[in-house]
């Protein structure tokens, strides 16, 4: 999907940021079931395709959540 789709439900979890990992990935599927939330390890290689149905959850070394998780 292109980034001039809007995507629908809920888009950005900045309450999430420092939160563990595993339940910000729970927090964000329960909150908009339309997405796939997946952990990614810090300094990983991701896609770079803009896509509706997924959400980077960045985490440190501790599991923590680093960037706010957003669709894309």
């Amino acid at each position: 999907m292109s980034s001039d789709t809007t995507c629908q439900g809920k888009s950005s979890w900045p309450e999430l940021l420092g939160a563990e990992g595993k339940v910000a990935a729970a927090t964000i599927e329960r909150e908009n079931p339309l997405v796939d939330a997946k952990i990614v390890p810090e300094g990983s290689v991701v896609p770079l395709d803009f896509r509706c149905d997924r959400v980077w959850v960045w985490v440190d070394k501790r599991g923590i959540v680093i960037q706010v998780p957003r669709i894309g």
